[in-house]
């Protein structure tokens, strides 16, 4: 339902039950302000927003309000045949028990949030080493009783429709931003590496979100000819950015999955988070960290500034040649 990652991951579980189960259909609850991307896979139907993060800025209001009520219609309209919870936390296991159809989801042990188990009807273990990507194709394939597949998942998006702008070519996409400050890479590493890329006469386009990353952007750009700060995109307006660049560099954000699930040569950043169980996933993805010695998970700044401008643009290279 939420976090972009999560909403992407989800993807190729729904590839391997359109291949195992022809016909299959399905409809998708998710939080608006990602409804764009489950309308991307050709085995989606309807897409049923849900506001639950702008909702509970005023529970009280909204929760026994028109939308509240109007989200329950909607989810209530069309008979299931089945629910999976793919996310496995207190709040989609609500959204989950709402629909009047047998319920699946990963069990106690598995769950991201142990609670999230009660609302099922059958619950599954699933290996909490693996890739996020694999444990929610093991999930499906366990739900919808088809043989988990060997092969590496495909998110299977649509060809994109919407023609890319004549005013940015190819080139290379920064994607800077994340909510947490511990992911973030220094800003004089992003100015170096728009320096590198400027000696092979690339151009690098650098999207945003929020205030904060159009004043970082901005700040990059003031100190390269060859950088374009753009304006505030959608994602499908995103994807098509992706789509018509020869590579991108990411931190860990949802950006960097969305590059990932497009199959654009991507260099992404790790910190402090866990490149083996959330890491980009997909072809030409190039996961890059600093094992400094000494240093533990929670030197988070330390962890990204040993990640230098010199080896993500050596990285950036190579996967952008072997693509």
């Amino acid at each position: 339902m939420s976090s972009m990652g999560d909403v992407l991951h989800t993807l190729p579980a729904v590839t391997d039950a359109c291949e195992n189960l022809p016909g299959i259909r399905f409809d998708w609850v998710v939080e608006e302000d990602f409804a764009e991307i489950p309308a991307w896979h050709s085995g989606v139907d309807q897409v049923i927003p849900v506001a639950l993060r702008r909702w509970r800025r005023q529970p009280l209001r909204h929760l026994v309000g028109p939308e509240w009520s109007a989200f329950r219609r909607r989810l209530q309209a069309t008979r299931y045949q089945a629910v999976i919870d793919a996310q496995g936390l207190i709040k989609s296991a609500v959204i989950c028990r709402l629909v009047d159809a047998p319920r699946f989801g990963m069990d106690r042990q598995s769950a991201r949030e142990q609670l999230a188990a009660w609302a099922y009807d059958r619950r599954f273990p699933i290996a909490k080493n693996m890739h996020a990507v694999e444990r929610l194709r093991e999930l499906f394939a366990h739900a919808l009783h088809y043989p988990m597949p060997a092969h590496r998942g495909s998110y299977a998006l649509k060809p994109l429709t919407q023609a890319p702008s004549a005013s940015n070519a190819p080139g290379l996409v920064f994607c800077h931003g994340s909510a947490r400050v511990e992911k973030l890479w220094p800003e004089d590493n992003w100015i170096q590496l728009a320096s590198l890329a400027a000696v092979s006469g690339l151009g690098i386009y650098l999207p945003w979100g929020t205030d904060e990353e159009h004043a970082r952007a901005q700040r990059i750009a003031a100190q390269t000819d060859n950088v374009t700060v753009l304006a505030r995109q959608n994602l499908a307006e995103l994807a098509t950015l992706f789509s018509g660049s020869i590579g991108v560099v990411a931190v860990d954000t949802g950006l960097g999955h969305l590059a990932a699930a497009l199959s654009v040569p991507t260099v992404s950043l790790y910190g402090p988070t866990n490149r083996r169980l959330i890491g980009a996933y997909g072809e030409h993805q190039v996961h890059l960290e600093a094992p400094l010695p000494g240093t533990t998970d929670s030197d988070a700044e330390a962890l990204m500034k040993g990640i230098t401008p010199e080896s993500a643009w050596h990285e950036l290279q190579a996967v952008m040649r072997a693509a």
